[in-house]
C-alpha cells in the first residue's frame, strides 16, 4: 500500500522541465575540460596516469559543482534532491520564507515538521506550474497561521513571476 501511495504521489508531482537539459550541459562542461586538459598535456607529452587521473577528479568536481538539484512539487509538499540526499518540506506547514542573497539568490523554506530546502528562485520563475504549487501550500500556511516569516518575500517572488510570465507572453505573441 505505501508503493502505491508513493506511485499516486509522483504522479501527482510536477517537476523542473529543465532539468535534464542543465545535467546535459553540466556533463558537457565538465566533458570539455577533461578533454582540453587531456590534449593539452598529450601535446606537451607530460601526460601520464596520475596526471590523467588528476585531470579526470578535476572534471568529475566540475560536473558535481555545476549539477543542479531535482525539484518536484506536489500538492503540500517540495522537494529538492541531490546527488546524495533528498530534503522535502510541507508547504502547507511552511513556518518561515526567507530571501537569501549571496553570489546567487536562494529561497529557504522551513515547515513546522523541522524540514528545511533551498531552492534557486530562477527555477520557479521558468516553470510556473511549479510555483503555482508551492503557492498554493503557503496559501494555506498562511491561512492556517503557521507562515510566521516571509509573507512579503513570497510577495516579491510572485511579482517577478508574474512579470516574465507576462513578458513571455508578449514575446510569444508578437507584441514586445
Amino acid at each position: 500500500m505505501g508503493c502505491r501511495d508513493g506511485a499516486r504521489e509522483l504522479a501527482d508531482s510536477t517537476h523542473d522541465l529543465r532539468w535534464a537539459q542543465d545535467v546535459r550541459d553540466s556533463v558537457r562542461c565538465a566533458g570539455v575540460l577533461l578533454v582540453l586538459l587531456l590534449l593539452l598535456d598529450w601535446g606537451t607529452d607530460r601526460l601520464t596516469f596520475g596526471r590523467g587521473t588528476l585531470w579526470f577528479g578535476l572534471a568529475l568536481l566540475l560536473f558535481l559543482v555545476l549539477c543542479p538539484a531535482r525539484v518536484r512539487v506536489g500538492a503540500d509538499w517540495l522537494s529538492i534532491r541531490r546527488l546524495l540526499r533528498e530534503r522535502r518540506v510541507r508547504t502547507d506547514l511552511l513556518v518561515s520564507v526567507r530571501c537569501l542573497d549571496g553570489i546567487s539568490q536562494r529561497l529557504l523554506l522551513r515547515d513546522a515538521l523541522g524540514g528545511q530546502v533551498e531552492i534557486d528562485p530562477e527555477v520557479l520563475v521558468r516553470n510556473p506550474r511549479l510555483w503555482l504549487r508551492l503557492e498554493a501550500g503557503a496559501r494555506k500556511s498562511a491561512a492556517g497561521g503557521t507562515l510566521l516569516y516571509g509573507a512579503t518575500a513570497l510577495r516579491r517572488l510572485a511579482r517577478r513571476i508574474d512579470h516574465e510570465t507576462a513578458r513571455e507572453v508578449f514575446r510569444a505573441s508578437g507584441l514586445e
